[in-house]
């Protein structure tokens, strides 16, 4: 029985359609290795504030740092210091920078930080954390020594609640509030409520409140507003707070199944305080 064979006479070997196959391909990308590479150029940066150059923030800045008695220390969640647009860098840039110290991290035991330790212990810091316990810090800033520190809390309120009462440290300094009922400028962020202050808007009230310098709290959020006017101006939406969207129907997202975090969003649609 005659056997036909398809392929090179020479080698005896058959050449299949899947070899066949890779070398037509292999001829046709040949000339696409030549092509020259088209490189990604970054956008120029600002080597002050990180930002792009055309976007940059630093003519809202104080020309010099402010010059304030109170010492602020920021408790940062770790969850925070990945954020694009937080406010806390803006907030380094208008003060000095003993005046305002950031730590990074969820718990702060006293052998790892003996320095927010002895803070904690002296008698003229304040923590500004909202609760039945706390004084209004205008009130309190009648009376209390100067100059004092200020410990804040940097996260989302789910975050700084845990980082509030699981460390012990914090319960020692005077807890204050701030009694205000304005909104919120940061307004590319969604707040739980209409009035929930961003970490630097805090900042910004409380030491115009010691410093009994109104011009502090104008000074330190004219960046915030440029920031959040640059992301609007390039497409940003602006986010209403949860309070808002759930008394106008206009919350998208499904419901909790978790009692507790839909009894909270119960509590905001009917003002009531949590």
């Amino acid at each position: 029985m005659d056997t036909a064979v398809t392929g090179s006479e020479e080698s005896g070997v058959a050449e299949g359609p899947v070899e066949a196959a890779a070398g037509r391909e292999d001829g046709g990308c040949e000339g696409l290795w030549e092509l020259p590479v088209e490189r990604c150029v970054r956008r120029a940066e600002c080597g002050r504030c990180s930002r792009p150059q055309k976007v940059c923030l630093c003519p809202f800045f104080p020309v010099h740092p402010l010059k304030v008695s109170t010492c602020l220390y920021i408790i940062q969640h770790p969850a925070e210091e990945s954020r694009v647009l937080r406010t806390v860098p803006l907030l380094a840039a208008c003060l000095p920078g003993d005046k305002c110290k950031i730590l990074i991290g969820r718990r702060f035991g006293e052998d790892r930080y003996p320095e927010l330790a002895a803070v904690c212990r002296n008698s003229s810091t304040l923590i500004l954390y909202p609760g039945a316990e706390a004084a209004n810090l205008e009130e309190l800033a009648l009376i209390f020594p100067s100059p004092s520190t200020i410990i804040i809390i940097d996260g989302t309120w789910s975050q700084a609640k845990d980082i509030f009462y699981k460390n012990s440290l914090f319960r020692l300094p005077k807890q204050v509030q701030l009694k205000t009922s304005i909104s919120s400028q940061y307004v590319i962020r969604t707040q739980p409520t209409n009035t929930c202050l961003s970490t630097l808007e805090c900042a910004a009230i409380a030491l115009a409140i010691m410093e009994k310098n109104d011009g502090i709290q104008e000074t330190i959020l004219r960046p915030l507003q440029a920031l959040c006017s640059f992301q609007l101006q390039h497409g940003a939406q602006i986010h209403h707070s949860k309070e808002h969207l759930l008394k106008n129907g206009l919350y998208d997202k499904p419901m909790p199944k978790n009692k507790r975090k839909l009894r909270r969003m119960e509590l905001l649609v009917n003002n009531v305080k949590i």
